[in-house]
């Protein structure tokens, strides 16, 4: 079948322009926060010597998916709330979808290299700085990249094989799989199988990975000293309530047969929206060495500007 769809309608949020305008507010805000939050986290680890260790190098790169994986999303929902205009041409859906999984995909290979990390500093501490050296998290980082890429082009794949000729209005505020398939000219039985393999079976597999690894890491905390165990506790409780709400309603989305429940754009504005906003947030109020990084980074600005 030919593909002779152009462009797409997305219904968004709403369709009552009252409410529109109070999520054209809410949304703006949020991104805002979220740009803002990540980016003081990424200027506090690179200005700060005493944040040098693996863990902010990777928390580094978690900020800059969290804002560009929000950014695959907000900006079109801020945009289509104050307009009225909820087209998207077929090339621009694509591309969405390419960096919505693209990010997506990377936040979540950070994620276990954090837990990776932070299971190498408390299970064997003495081989720290060995394994976990520069070059290492170096080549880590580039193989999460080729895989995110490696993922979203799996998906780009996948969707184009499906030819649209017809219905053209997605009920969502963005392009993604499910609705997309939903729209498709033949039988997307198989195909729907697939993204459950593929996407389904990144995040329940991560996620039960990295439950396996933060138990065994708080676990081992049994033969540390009480100081050993505050700051590693800190440290990996903030990170077990990111892994928590991020692959939460990730795993509600891709996990499941091609239904549509009244919960999905909410659950979709909770992991590609809330979630990176809540991440600074986490990370900065549960992270003393960072918040003090934050408060000597703002003393230092105003002491410049006072002079």
């Amino acid at each position: 079948m030919r593909n002779n769809v152009t462009e797409f309608i997305l219904l968004g949020l709403t369709q009552d322009p009252e409410k529109q305008k109070i999520v054209f507010v809410i949304f703006l805000v949020f991104y805002t926060a979220t740009v803002l939050g990540n980016l003081l986290i990424i200027v506090t680890i690179k200005t700060s010597p005493t944040l040098g260790s693996p863990m902010y190098f990777f928390l580094t790169y978690l900020s800059i998916a969290d804002s560009c994986f929000s950014t695959t999303t907000a900006p079109k929902l801020i945009v289509d709330n104050l307009s009225h205009k909820n087209t998207i041409s077929f090339d621009e859906c694509m591309t969405q979808l390419f960096a919505m999984h693209f990010f997506g995909c990377m936040e979540i290979l950070v994620l276990i290299l954090m837990a990776f990390d932070r299971y190498v500093a408390i299970c064997k501490p003495l081989h720290y700085s060995v394994i976990m050296n520069q070059r290492v998290c170096g080549i880590l980082i580039l193989l999460a990249w080729i895989g995110s890429f490696l993922h979203s082009i799996a998906q780009i794949i996948l969707i184009l094989s499906v030819p649209f000729c017809g219905p053209n209005v997605i009920d969502h505020y963005f392009c993604d799989l499910q609705p997309l398939l939903r729209l498709g000219c033949m039988d997307t039985y198989v195909l729907n199988l697939l993204v459950v393999s593929n996407s389904g079976a990144i995040c329940s597999a991560s996620f039960i990975l990295l439950m396996i690894s933060y138990t065994i890491i708080l676990h081992s905390l049994r033969n540390h000293s009480a100081e050993g165990k505050r700051k590693a506790l800190s440290t990996c409780s903030s990170h077990i309530i990111v892994v928590i709400i991020f692959f939460g309603p990730c795993i509600f989305m891709y996990t499941r047969p091609p239904t549509t429940f009244p919960l999905d754009k909410l659950v979709s504005v909770f992991y590609t929206i809330i979630t990176p906003f809540l991440n600074p947030l986490i990370y900065t109020l549960r992270n003393e060495e960072v918040k003090n990084s934050m408060k000597k980074l703002w003393s230092t600005r105003v002491t410049s500007r006072d002079k």
